[in-house]
């Protein structure tokens, strides 16, 4: 179908934007491409990939025949972005900047740029969809279950949503991967960026360290038994195992085989006393919680969801957890779950889905550990 509509589509380098600008071209849409640069202070590092990038995408636009634009955002995206990461984190939070970027950058800033060209529609490689329910926009998950990337794209509102095509998000990857070969594409194979989107591949530790000062302190464990030094509570999250600098805390006549050589996982950050606490096994009780408070809320479906039965994420590629929903006094979201959740996360989101339908969510702002006895 020729339909002349102009589509202007954010191509990354990778090859789910390249197939979302090849099947939009296929459709008959005017297609535009747009290389979106968002971080520049160490573009000569081996870790920011984004001149490689650039070259990936302009080499994609070439054998699919659309002209490319390459934008840079970097001065939104340290104003929008960076600098809420860096106060997240300095409180002690972990956020996630990817959703963020979302909501300030490829669906705001760049969402204006291409209406200023002219676009009806801006279009993504995400996995997701959108459904347009009589004038209102639902968005869906993705039909690759291994893929559903709505949860970073929860903030999203309907204004952005009713602008937005995610081609891809009807496919499974390995059905992408095999237009992208079929048609020639040059990043047919590339492999899939993981990391942080201004973060890239790098050392995470060696780059917070240049924005945040750190404070070292005490490594305790649930009996408040000093077991170690950290190197300030903003380069840990909780449920983190690695990079812990502990061995194993052996009892005095324990078993061999027993459960003193199980791994640590941080469970705790006491910013009061600059303290860190670990627990031994995955399970501990300190690292399972029953409910959560989220406030920073943003609903992609048209209403806010009433109090009722819902099913929740509280980080992204985790199973769909049934839960009931409330608001307390302050507006703040309140989840009860059925079963409890592991290490959940202040700073991280909590997203809320009814079946494939994404309706948004908000900053986990406190969770209760089913154990709550004060370390």
């Amino acid at each position: 179908m020729a339909n002349n509509k102009r589509v202007v589509v954010g191509l990354s380098g990778g090859v789910d934007s390249a197939v979302s600008a090849y099947l939009l071209k296929q459709q008959g849409y005017d297609v535009i491409g747009i290389f979106m640069k968002n971080w520049e202070d160490d573009d000569d590092s081996e870790y920011c990939s984004s001149n490689i990038d650039f070259v990936d995408a302009a080499a994609v636009a070439d054998v699919i025949g659309i002209e490319i634009e390459h934008v840079n955002f970097a001065a939104e995206y340290k104003d929008r972005v960076f600098a809420e990461f860096l106060r997240e984190y300095q409180g002690g939070r972990t956020p996630n900047p990817d959703i963020l970027c979302n909501a300030e950058i490829k669906f705001k800033a760049f969402l204006d740029h291409a209406m200023r060209l002219g676009a009806e529609k801006i279009a993504t490689g995400h996995y997701c969809r959108v459904r347009d329910v009589g004038g209102e926009f639902q968005l869906l998950k993705g039909l690759d279950p291994s893929k559903d990337q709505s949860y970073f794209l929860h903030r999203l509102n309907q204004a952005q949503l009713s602008k937005t095509l995610f081609p891809v998000g009807e496919l499974h990857k390995t059905e992408v991967r095999r237009i992208a070969d079929e048609i020639g594409l040059p990043n047919a194979k590339k492999k899939d960026s993981t990391g942080i989107c201004f973060i890239g591949e790098r050392p995470f530790r060696e780059f917070l360290n240049r924005y945040i000062a750190n404070e070292p302190g005490p490594i305790k464990d649930e009996r408040g038994r000093k077991i170690g030094t950290h190197v300030g509570l903003s380069f840990y999250t909780l449920g983190q195992r690695q990079g812990l600098g502990i061995g194993g805390l052996k009892e005095k006549g324990a078993q061999r085989g027993g459960g003193e050589h199980q791994p640590w996982f941080v469970a705790r950050k006491d910013l009061a006393t600059n303290t860190l606490y670990v627990v031994q096994g995955h399970d501990h009780p300190w690292l399972l919680y029953g409910s959560l408070h989220a406030d920073d809320l943003s609903w992609c479906a048209p209403q806010q969801p009433t109090p009722g039965r819902y099913a929740a994420k509280t980080r992204y590629r985790q199973a769909d957890a049934p839960c009931a929903l409330h608001y307390n006094d302050k507006g703040e979201l309140v989840l009860a779950f059925d079963d409890p959740q592991w290490a959940v996360t202040p700073g991280q989101s909590a997203v809320l889905y009814d079946g494939e339908v994404c309706l948004g969510g908000g900053v986990i702002a406190s969770a209760a550990a089913l154990n709550t006895t004060p370390a």
